[in-house]
């Protein structure tokens, strides 16, 4: 299965947060799946950590190098992705949501989230 986590999904999996769901900690504990980070989560966490809304651990001082301590592999923000997410309907303000729910549907990946909204947006959602 190929993942995409939801910027929580990453914090939550970093730090042992119990907030992470049963389903979710086996599934990014299965060697055969392929994690996915977006890096709009990348862009989330510095900007949330700068405006002192998130307190994001190593992924604060060392986004790239702790995602590949995970074992996870980057996703880069296409020309593609940003026209998706530009287009998508709806009232969701979020871009941050609004680039996962582009990045799920075009690179065809499920979006491991507790965000409910997005199955509104037809992604393939695991929690």
């Amino acid at each position: 299965m190929r993942l995409l986590l939801d910027t929580h999904t990453l914090l939550w999996w970093v730090s042992d947060h119990p907030a992470l769901s049963a389903a979710a900690d086996h599934a990014l504990n299965d060697p055969t799946h392929e994690v996915y980070v977006s890096a709009a989560s990348a862009w989330e966490v510095a900007t949330k950590a700068r405006l002192g809304k998130l307190q994001a651990g190593p992924l604060a001082h060392d986004f790239v190098g702790e995602v590949a301590r995970q074992g996870f592999s980057p996703l880069p923000v296409t020309l593609d992705h940003g026209q998706r997410a530009g287009n998508l309907p709806g009232p969701h303000r979020d871009p941050f949501d609004r680039m996962l729910i582009a990045q799920a549907h075009a690179e065809d990946l499920v979006l491991v989230s507790n965000e409910t909204l997005f199955d509104t947006y037809g992604v393939r959602r695991l929690w």
